[in-house]
């Protein structure tokens, strides 16, 4: 389905990128989320890393609060098939370990890390490796003396606080900025943001925060959102519900596409980036996948993954699925291994699985094989990579170490 022939001119913004992610400029609108698993869970955080890109997610957060949750992104961001942001919160060290974990970018609220001399030690190694940072203003918390000075959480106030900012990121040269001024009132947080587009060039990321959960957190969220998209204002957007983020990927997806501001997707293919266990050129055989469904009309999730260890779990809210084990492709449905191919016909047979569950559905699908003997074939093909290549094979424990340097030097 083409874009609406309705255009929203949008307002010109610098172009950043976050990994392989553009935001701003001539970019398409990005859509983000954010993790609510314990990120030193890295199982459990790629899993639901993997759903939500299923979803519709181009971006996603993880808190990073404590050394065990920058270990964790050691582990996750290599494995995981969308750029890696962490989540700061006052102690700017964190800040230096999830940089040190190999993240694509940084938030920083500037009402929790206050001292200038931090910031600018954050943001100078942020410079150095080229790493995007987001000024997360938010009107709860806000430095003491804006609310002081303005009588409040006004719109001025919220934009100064990013304008602060901004200028001691800039007195160290440091200027791959995205910014954000949320507020949990609507009105608030379109006025905020609509002065803060006269004022900068910097790409904005647009956000009712607290908006609640559905069906008054949707309708709050794209309330804020939609006007701004409409007037041309944004390059970035997160949902904020009390909800499962899945639901917060959605709805981005779905407000991006019913505005026009997206192309609506057939199948929604998801890949992971090839990491050390891998066995499969990831690229080419999503690249092939992506060429053998452009034409077909099949409204799925499907994912590829570079091996049969993690794949199935970590993308086991995809529909249909395929992950790479010696020198065969295990299929799996929703999560669950199904079949074992020739790592030649792994494309063709995605095809095949794909037309048979938007005909007939996945419990049909499921109803077909055998499911005790596909799993018992993945999970010898599982052994075998984990006996030649440890647990891992990412070498993160090398990150590890560096990590705990750094926050307890």
């Amino acid at each position: 389905m083409e874009v609406s022939s309705l255009q929203v001119e949008r307002k010109s913004t610098r172009k950043i990128s976050v990994g392989n992610v553009e935001v701003g400029g001539d970019s398409p609108i990005t859509v983000q989320s954010m993790t609510i698993t314990k990120t030193a869970d890295v199982e459990g955080t790629l899993q639901q890393i993997y759903a939500l890109a299923a979803a519709g997610a181009d971006i996603v957060r993880c808190t990073c609060n404590e050394t065990e949750a920058a270990e964790g992104l050691a582990q996750i961001v290599p494995r995981s098939p969308v750029p890696i942001i962490a989540d700061i919160h006052h102690q700017y060290k964190m800040a230096m370990a999830a940089m040190e974990a190999g993240v694509q970018g940084l938030r920083l609220n500037p009402g929790n890390i206050r001292r200038p001399e931090h910031i600018k030690i954050v943001a100078s190694e942020a410079r150095d490796r080229n790493l995007p940072i987001r000024i997360g203003v938010n009107a709860g918390s806000l430095d003491p003396a804006l609310y002081e000075k303005y009588g409040g959480a006004t719109p001025e106030a919220m934009v100064e606080s990013a304008k602060q900012e901004i200028a001691y990121f800039e007195d160290v040269g440091f200027d791959l900025i995205k910014i954000s001024v949320k507020a949990s009132s609507v009105p608030l947080m379109v006025e905020a943001y609509r002065q803060l587009s006269e004022v900068t060039e910097y790409p904005l990321h647009l956000g009712v925060t607290e908006a609640g959960p559905p069906p008054a957190g949707l309708i709050k969220a794209t309330a804020g959102i939609a006007t701004l998209l409409l007037e041309g204002i944004g390059d970035t957007i997160r949902y904020s519900l009390t909800a499962d983020p899945v639901e917060e990927a959605r709805a981005g997806r779905q407000l991006l596409e019913a505005l026009g501001l997206r192309e609506r997707k057939n199948v929604d293919l998801i890949a992971c980036p090839s990491c050390g266990r891998a066995e499969v050129d990831v690229i080419d055989v999503a690249n092939r996948a992506m060429e053998a469904f452009s034409d077909r009309k099949l409204p799925l999730q499907i994912a590829v993954m570079g091996c049969v260890v993690n794949g199935p779990g970590e993308a086991r809210d995809a529909d249909l699925g395929i992950a790479a084990g010696n020198k065969r492709g295990h299929l799996f449905v929703k999560g669950q291994n199904v079949a074992v191919v020739p790592e030649n016909e792994m494309v063709d047979q995605l095809v095949e699985w794909a037309e048979f569950i938007n005909e007939h559905g996945v419990d049909a699908a499921l109803d077909r094989v055998d499911l005790v003997k596909a799993a018992r074939e993945a999970e010898k093909d599982r052994a075998r990579l984990l006996d030649e290549q440890g647990a891992d094979a990412n070498h993160t424990s090398e990150k590890i170490v560096e990590i705990r340097k750094t926050t307890t030097g």
